[in-house]
């Protein structure tokens, strides 16, 4: 299995620019969640990292498209 690149992507939140660095199926996972709650990917992003406390963006954003995805499989 080879490993997914890991893509980097800039953007403005809480009013300065940062860039966030994610593998592609992580991008993917992202924006499939944000088009299922018929919301922009940026404003998916921009929820959680409001939620995130001291935790690194990209683990809070791996770890909440994990999350969904675990949720839909129990349900």
């Amino acid at each position: 299995m080879d490993a997914d690149p890991v893509r980097k992507r800039s953007m403005t939140l809480a009013g300065h620019r940062t860039s966030i660095s994610l593998e592609d199926v992580f991008w993917d996972a992202l924006q499939d969640i944000a088009t299922e709650r018929d919301i922009t990917i940026t404003a998916l992003i921009r929820e959680i990292d409001e939620a995130r406390g001291i935790t690194a963006l990209s683990q809070s954003l791996r770890a909440y498209a994990l999350n969904w995805y675990r949720g839909k499989a129990r349900a």
